[in-house]
C-alpha cells in the first residue's frame, strides 16, 4: 500500500497541476495522501518533514531568487532588455526575423533576466519583426523559446539560472560545470531549432501562410496561468507590471553592460577567485559543517547578481523613475515562486520518507545503464509529472541526491558530469503542454496549444533530446570536458 501511495501522491500533484491549482495547496495536500495511505502520522509529516524540507530550500536559495527577481526588474523598467532587443533585431533585419529573435531571447536570458521578465518584452517587438517579415505568428512561441528556455536555462555552461545551480550543493560543481559538453549541446539545440524554423516558414511560404493580426497584445495574465508558470521560474508575472518603466532605453553598449557583469563575475569568482581563499572556518557547526565546494557556486552567482544589479542601478540610475517601487516589484516576484518549488521540495521530502520509498530508489538506482541512465530517467520523469524543471530536479536531487554522489564516486565518474546531464536532463520534458513557461507565452502571444505547440515540441523539446543522446555518447567515450 505504501508503493501505491507514492503513486497516487505523484498523480494527484500532475492532475492538479495540469488543472492549474496552486502548488502551495496541491503539495501538501498530495504528500498527506502518500501519508495516510502510507500509514504514516500525518501531522508529524506535514509540520516536521514537510516543512523542513521545505524550509532547507528556502534558506538555501532565498538570496539567489531575491537577487534574480530584482535584477530581471531592473533591467526591464530601465529599457535595457528592449534595448539589447532592438539593437539585435535591427541590426539582422526583417530577412532575418528568426534568427534575430532567437539570439535576442538567448542573449537576455543567458545574461540572468528570467524568462517572464523577457517574455513581456521579446513578444511584442517578436510581433513586429513577424509581421514586417509576412511569418505566421504561430511560430513565434516556438522562435523565443529556444532562445529563451532552452540552452540558456540550463545547457550553457555559466548561466545564472536557477535549473543551472540546483546541482551545486549536491555535486560541489559551480554553474560553469563540464563547459564542453554544455557548449556542444547549446550548439545543437540551436542548430536543429533553427533547422526546424527555417523549414516551417518554408512549408508556410510555399502554402501562401502569411502573418495574420490578432487581437491586440497586452501584458495581462490569468491568475490560473500566473499559478502555473510561477512555479517554474524565479518571477511572478503578477509583479511584471507593477513599478514604473523608463520612458527612453540605454545605448546598447550600456543595456549589455550588466549582462557582461554576471558572467565575468560568476566565472571569476566561481572559478578563480573562491577556490583561492581560505574558508576553513565552514568546517564549524556553526556554518553548518560545509566545504567551500557545497556552497561556492551560489556564492558565485549571488556575487555576480548583486555586481549586475548595482551596475544596472548606477548606469540607468536617471532611468529608472520610480527606483524603490521598482525594487518592490522585484523582491515581491521572487516570494510566489521560491515557496512553490519549496512546497514541491516539501512533497519529496515526505515522499522519501516513506518506509516504501526505498522500493522507488532502488528501482531508480538500479536502470540498466548505471548512474548516467539513473539520472536522466528520474529528472525526465519528475520535470514532465511536475510541469517544471526545476520542480523536478529539486524534489529528485533531495531524495536522491546523496546516492546519485555515490554513485559517481564508485562508478568514477565526474561530479560535473553529473550537473550537466542533470540540468539538460530536466530541461527535456518539463515542456509539456501543461508547464507553466508553455502556458505564460502562448497566453502573452495571444495563440493556443493547436496553433503553435507543434513547432514548440521541436525547438523546445525534441533539440534538447537530441542534445541529450549526443552528450550521453560523448560522455561515455572521453568522460567530463
Amino acid at each position: 500500500m505504501g508503493l501505491f501511495g507514492i503513486l497516487l501522491g505523484l498523480a494527484l500533484l500532475m492532475w492538479l497541476a495540469y488543472r492549474g491549482w496552486s502548488i502551495l495547496i496541491m503539495a501538501p495536500l498530495a504528500a498527506l495522501v502518500a501519508a495516510a495511505i502510507s500509514g504514516e502520522p500525518l501531522l508529524a509529516h506535514w509540520t516536521q518533514t514537510f516543512m523542513s524540507g521545505a524550509a532547507r530550500f528556502v534558506a538555501q536559495w532565498f538570496p539567489m531568487f531575491l537577487l534574480g527577481g530584482l535584477f530581471g526588474k531592473l533591467m526591464d523598467d530601465s529599457g535595457s532588455i528592449k534595448s539589447i532587443a532592438r539593437f539585435l533585431t535591427e541590426r539582422l533585419g526583417t530577412h532575418r526575423t528568426l534568427l534575430a529573435v532567437v539570439l535576442a531571447s538567448a542573449v537576455v536570458t543567458y545574461g540572468g533576466v528570467s524568462v517572464f521578465v523577457a517574455f513581456f518584452v521579446l513578444v511584442p517587438m517578436a510581433d513586429e519583426m513577424f509581421r514586417a517579415a509576412n511569418i505566421p505568428r504561430r511560430l513565434m512561441p516556438a522562435t523565443i523559446g529556444l532562445g529563451a528556455f532552452t540552452f540558456t536555462m540550463s545547457v550553457m555552461p555559466g548561466t545564472p539560472s536557477v535549473n543551472n545551480a540546483i546541482p551545486m550543493p549536491y555535486f560541489g560543481t559551480t554553474t560553469f560545470a563540464a563547459p564542453g559538453l554544455g557548449i556542444i549541446a547549446s550548439i545543437i539545440i540551436f542548430a536543429f531549432g533553427m533547422w526546424w524554423l527555417a523549414r516551417a516558414e518554408a512549408a508556410a511560404r510555399r502554402a501562401g501562410e502569411g502573418y495574420v493580426a490578432s487581437a491586440e497584445l497586452d501584458s495581462t495574465v490569468d491568475d490560473r496561468t500566473r499559478e502555473q508558470a510561477a512555479a517554474t521560474g524565479g518571477f511572478d508575472p503578477a509583479e511584471i507590471d507593477h513599478g514604473k518603466r523608463s520612458a527612453d532605453e540605454p545605448p546598447f553598449i550600456l543595456a549589455l553592460l550588466p549582462l557582461i557583469v554576471v558572467i565575468a563575475v560568476n566565472f571569476l569568482m566561481a572559478l578563480f577567485v573562491l577556490p583561492r581563499l581560505d574558508f576553513s572556518f565552514l568546517a564549524e557547526q556553526r556554518w553548518g559543517g560545509v566545504t567551500i565546494g557545497a556552497v561556492a557556486g551560489v556564492w558565485a552567482v549571488v556575487l555576480a547578481l548583486a555586481a549586475a544589479i548595482l551596475t544596472v542601478i548606477i548606469v540607468n540610475y536617471r532611468r529608472l523613475p520610480s527606483l524603490r517601487e521598482t525594487l518592490d516589484a522585484g523582491a515581491n516576484s521572487s516570494a510566489v515562486p521560491i515557496l512553490m518549488i519549496a512546497s514541491l521540495v516539501g512533497f519529496g521530502a515526505v515522499v522519501g520518507a516513506l518506509p516504501a520509498f526505498a522500493t522507488v530508489r532502488d528501482a531508480v538506482l538500479d536502470v540498466p545503464g548505471g548512474p548516467l541512465v539513473s539520472i536522466i530517467v528520474s529528472m525526465n520523469v519528475l520535470a514532465g509529472l511536475t510541469g517544471t524543471a526545476s520542480g523536478g530536479m529539486a524534489i529528485a536531487l533531495n531524495a536522491l541526491g546523496s546516492d546519485f554522489m555515490r554513485l559517481s564516486t564508485e562508478y568514477g565518474i565526474a561530479p560535473e558530469l553529473m550537473h550537466r546531464l542533470t540540468t539538460i536532463s530536466a530541461g527535456t520534458l518539463d515542456a509539456l503542454p501543461h508547464n507553466g513557461t508553455v502556458l505564460l507565452l502562448l497566453q502573452i502571444s495571444k495563440l493556443t496549444h493547436g496553433e503553435s505547440y507543434l513547432d514548440m515540441v521541436m525547438t523546445v523539446i525534441v533539440s534538447v533530446i537530441i542534445s541529450l543522446a549526443v552528450v550521453v555518447v560523448l560522455a561515455s567515450m572521453f568522460g567530463s570536458f
